[in-house]
């Protein structure tokens, strides 16, 4: 492995968790209330859900848009 395709590695897996922190973040801020009830006004577990959005933010950015396609 060459130190080239080495930052190239690195590169892409930091753009891939600063964007899973972002659409966690979003999410967290707008999404959660619109694909669960129950979560509406439980705010002291939401900063736990974030590692979980950063790590599988394409599956969840997926879900939200297809729900707020179909309107549930």
């Amino acid at each position: 492995m060459t130190l080239a395709l080495a930052e190239i590695i690195l590169a892409v897996a930091a753009s891939y968790a600063v964007t899973g922190v972002g659409v966690g973040i979003v999410f967290l801020l707008f999404g959660l209330d619109r694909m669960d009830v129950a979560a509406e006004g439980a705010y002291a577990f939401r900063p736990l859900l974030l590692p979980g959005l950063a790590l599988f933010w394409p599956l969840v950015a997926w879900r939200w848009y297809c729900i707020a396609r179909t309107g549930r």
